[in-house]
């Protein structure tokens, strides 16, 4: 499998360092607020990184920590009223009712910094006595970023332009004012722990270095996170690791790229920032994560009602092939001997082999979702051929294709749903956003099924036209009506 390797700045081939065994640390949430967007694409681009690799037959552990004592926190605490503790619980139990909806399977090892704190301050201590740390006598204490020559390595920044825009705030005992915090001292009413330099609390960076080293042999084999992780968290974590140990932190780092709103940076402060949970209220969890999987993980994704709506289209249409595919598998059909069109097998045989090269190309999630449209265009084309779909052929081409299909399915998280269900919900979650009331439709069609029957097709083609007026597409199949929104 080859895969973009942030410190390389190229795609590589990925083969883990310990045969047959993979271990993967993401930077999991700051838990201060409900979730958002960006969160969403950071978590659904690594749980199919993890189902992926172990479909290859690898041996993951998977380990995602996190963050539950940060200024943030705190702050959110202050305001309420509240504790550090509650707060952080709070939004990691809501992250987790979050990442459920999306199918999200959780990590092996979910680490805590407040249960990690003795590490932390280890692996402090040991960068004070190698030299690239030192305490001050407030009791912070800062990572020398000088002392790494290597520092910017992983961004591509410079150490002297960088230095070009730092300074040390008023009441910081930096001696440089690139150094950043290992150690911060306690401050009246925060939560603290005792350490040599007094009490105090971890720095952001240190916390994702002490629990990769706790959990993980090192090096990692894959570091992930956002894009906006690379400078300065990525950065400063590989600085103090690689200084404290004296070896490489993580062969691969792999990060996905920004979700944008409306081609605008999402922000707070642009009012244009979504909450998973603001979104899985329009839309169906399955349709925010197909949407997530449909460009490539590194591109910037832009996120609007319309992407999501163009999304939930292209859902429908794999689930109704789906649907139809299964129905041919279960259909009570007194198989003719006989095989498909060659031509055709190799058709289905392609496309299998497409997919799988595209997963292999750095993960393209994007160009895996265009061959499961072509598995459904081909499945139907058999479909529609009456002499083909009653051949022993056509038989074990719908066994391969809803074999495909379902396997694709569990590696994507996607098409698990059973169909006839799933359209259902989504038909009425399309009606809800556009007002229309699917007890009203129903108690219409009943109303035009009756005047049907009477054979009062006048009031019939009225029925139809109000429920046109609606914005419902009414179809008369051999199974009776079908309604969706148009």
């Amino acid at each position: 499998m080859q895969l973009y390797n942030t410190l390389t700045r190229s795609k590589e081939a990925f083969t883990p360092a310990q045969p047959g065994r993979v271990g993967m640390y993401v930077c999991g949430i700051t838990a201060y607020d409900f979730c958002h967007i960006g969160h969403a694409r950071s978590s659904v681009v690594f749980d199919v990184l993890v189902r992926y690799l172990r479909r290859t037959g690898l041996d993951v552990t998977f380990v995602r920590n996190f963050t539950d004592i940060d200024d943030k926190i705190i702050k959110r605490a202050n305001e309420e009223g509240s504790t550090s503790e509650e707060v952080a619980e709070r939004n990691i139990r809501y992250f987790y009712e979050d990442m459920d909806r999306l199918n999200i399977l959780r990590a092996d090892i979910e680490p805590r910094c407040t249960e990690h704190v003795p590490e932390m301050i280890s692996l402090t201590g040991r960068l004070i006595e190698k030299g690239h740390a030192y305490p001050t006598p407030s009791g912070d204490v800062y990572f020398r970023v000088r002392s790494f020559k290597d520092y910017g390595k992983l961004s591509g920044r410079d150490v002297e332009e960088l230095e070009a825009g730092a300074r040390i705030a008023p009441g910081e005992e930096k001696e440089d004012p690139l150094d950043f915090a290992l150690w911060k001292a306690a401050k009246p009413g925060e939560p603290s722990w005792d350490s040599p330099w007094g009490k105090g609390r971890p720095g952001w960076h240190i916390e994702c270095s002490a629990m990769s080293e706790k959990h993980l042999h090192l090096p990692l084999d894959i570091h992930g996170g956002g894009q906006d992780l690379i400078f300065p968290h990525h950065e400063n974590e590989v600085a103090q690791t690689e200084a404290a140990l004296g070896k490489p932190f993580s062969r691969f780092w792999v990060h996905n790229g920004f979700v944008q709103i409306n081609h605008e940076k999402m922000s707070k402060s642009l009012g244009n920032f979504f909450t998973i949970r603001e979104i899985l209220a329009k839309f169906l969890p399955e349709v925010l994560r197909f949407f997530l999987l449909t460009m490539h993980y590194r591109s910037p994704l832009d996120f609007s009602d319309e992407a999501m709506e163009e999304a939930e289209k292209g859902l429908r249409r794999i689930y109704a092939g789906l649907e139809q595919v299964r129905a041919a598998v279960a259909a009570p059909v007194e198989w003719k001997k006989g095989p498909l069109p060659k031509e055709i097998v190799e058709e289905l045989d392609a496309v299998a082999a497409k997919w799988t090269e595209a997963m292999e190309d750095d993960l393209n999630t994007a160009a895996a979702i265009g061959h499961v449209f072509g598995l459904v265009r081909l499945a139907g084309r058999v479909l529609e051929n009456k002499g083909w779909r009653k051949l022993e052929g056509g038989k074990a081409f719908f066994e391969k294709a809803l074999g495909l299909m379902e396997g694709w399915g569990e590696v994507l998280g996607l098409f698990g749903r059973e169909p006839a269900e799933f359209l259902a919900e989504l038909r009425a979650s399309r009606a809800a956003r556009k007002g229309i009331d699917p007890d009203k439709v129903i108690a219409l069609l009943a109303e035009r099924a009756a005047a049907r029957t009477n054979k009062d097709f006048a009031r019939s083609d009225g029925v139809r036209d109000e429920l046109a007026a609606m914005g419902v597409e009414v179809k008369d199949t051999p199974q009776g009506q079908t309604w969706d929104v148009a």
